[in-house]
């Protein structure tokens, strides 16, 4: 097997300079770097009028210091010959961090950065000729002074990184802050005032008027917030995370939270004056826990508004259960079966309001039965199966039974 041949290094045209010729350049560079750094910082202010000039604690421009830094740092380089230049810590960074608490992107930084590069590859250009560096050795140098800017623009990264987390940080802390405030069950009458105003302007979120608060399950316990937009408030910190949706019936705001929800489940409240977000998260909670209990779909955000029957009937458990019990103690002595079965007579009797033939088709049985069923019935309730508010309560507590799954569904 033939072995490979070793890979041979580039040669380097600046290692090749006479070092008395590079030790010429590097010092003229040096005494000229506060001359040239000027004349950077300069150029840059005239293209760039509006970025803030900050001093630095003996009152000099924070940006002439980091620049004159930067290119007596690669001039050092370039007499060394050693390694890579590093780049100078802290300035660049605040560089970076600057633009991310001002609100501004860094592009504007990195083309600051780029024209520096210009403005001092011409300089040197022109004290390369001075000391008769060849031309090779001289491309070689710009070559270099991109790799050192891709090192100053990491560390303004970095720093920009780093304020961007801050101010997410921040934000995240004034919005939970203002969902309190906002979840909080108040008293009739009372009113936050300014204080709610406030907190919203901090945050950047404009006052609703109505607003549909949401709780959601998540699918996995690590599970990335889901992006619904700087408009609607989140808070994941919860076991169940909160939202806050202003105006949820607005246009194009439930196709919105449909793509951004996927993959999450969870309830929406009924949308509500915004000095009763309370209550919405009130519902949202009870729909959640019927969901856990697979009384509601699961996998999914449901809409409470689309489930009142079910929240209204299933909540009030105690109550319900209590008047079932009264309401349905003639069918104590039926027998589990024939009684579900008159249940499920009975209920789709008082939805119809119809006789046999309409509860038949409704049951999917022969009408004949139904005839059965329902003197059956009369004779278990008597009289009253024929009082309003007998009717009405047994309505009540049948429908909650099917809802339960305690009662079969009828045919429509």
């Amino acid at each position: 097997m033939t072995a490979r041949p070793a890979t041979v290094p580039a040669r380097s045209a600046w290692h090749d300079v006479p070092r008395v010729q590079v030790r010429r350049f590097a010092a003229i560079a040096m005494a000229e770097a506060p001359g040239l750094a000027e004349e950077i910082l300069r150029e840059i202010r005239r293209e760039h009028p509006h970025l803030p000039l900050v001093l630095d604690e003996s009152g000099e421009p924070m940006a002439l210091v980091g620049i004159r830094r930067a290119i007596e740092v690669f001039v050092q380089h370039l007499e060394t010959a050693e390694g890579r230049p590093r780049v100078p810590p802290g300035v660049f960074q605040e560089f970076g961090r600057g633009e991310g608490l001002g609100g501004r992107s860094l592009d504007s930084l990195q083309a600051i950065y780029r024209m520096g590069v210009r403005l001092a590859w011409r300089r040197f250009a022109e004290i390369g000729q001075r000391v008769e560096i060849p031309p090779p050795a001289m491309y070689e140098l710009v070559d270099a002074g991109y790799e050192y800017l891709d090192g100053l623009v990491d560390q303004s990264v970095r720093g920009y990184a780093e304020a961007a987390a801050r101010q997410a940080g921040e934000r995240l802390r004034l919005q939970r802050g203002l969902m309190e405030l906002l979840l909080t069950e108040r008293q009739r009458g009372a009113d936050p005032g300014d204080l709610l105003g406030e907190r919203a302007a901090r945050v950047g979120w404009p006052l609703p008027e109505k607003v549909a608060v949401g709780v959601l399950l998540r699918p996995a316990r690590e599970a990335m917030a889901p992006a619904v937009g700087q408009s609607v408030l989140l808070d994941m910190e919860y076991e169940q995370p909160r939202m806050v949706v202003p105006e949820p019936d607005c246009a194009g705001r439930p196709e919105l939270l449909h793509r951004a929800l996927g993959g999450w489940a969870g309830a929406i409240g009924p949308p509500v004056p915004l000095a009763d977000a309370a209550k919405s998260l009130r519902w949202a909670e009870a729909a959640v826990r019927l969901m856990e209990r697979r009384l509601l779909p699961a996998g999914e955000v449901l809409y409470c508004t689309e489930h009142t029957e079910a929240l209204v009937l299933l909540q009030p458990e105690e109550l319900i259960d209590d008047l079932a019990v009264r309401c349905l103690a003639p069918l104590a002595d039926c027998g589990p079966t024939h009684g579900r079965r008159l249940a499920e007579t009975l209920l789709a009797w008082l939805e119809t309001r119809g006789g046999a033939p309409e509860v038949a088709t409704r049951l999917g049985v022969h009408p004949q039965t139904v005839r059965y069923r329902l003197r059956q019935i009369r004779e278990l309730w008597g009289e009253g199966i024929d009082d309003p508010d007998r009717r009405f309560e047994l309505e009540l507590v049948l429908r909650a039974q099917r809802l339960r799954g305690a009662l079969g569904e009828t045919r429509g």
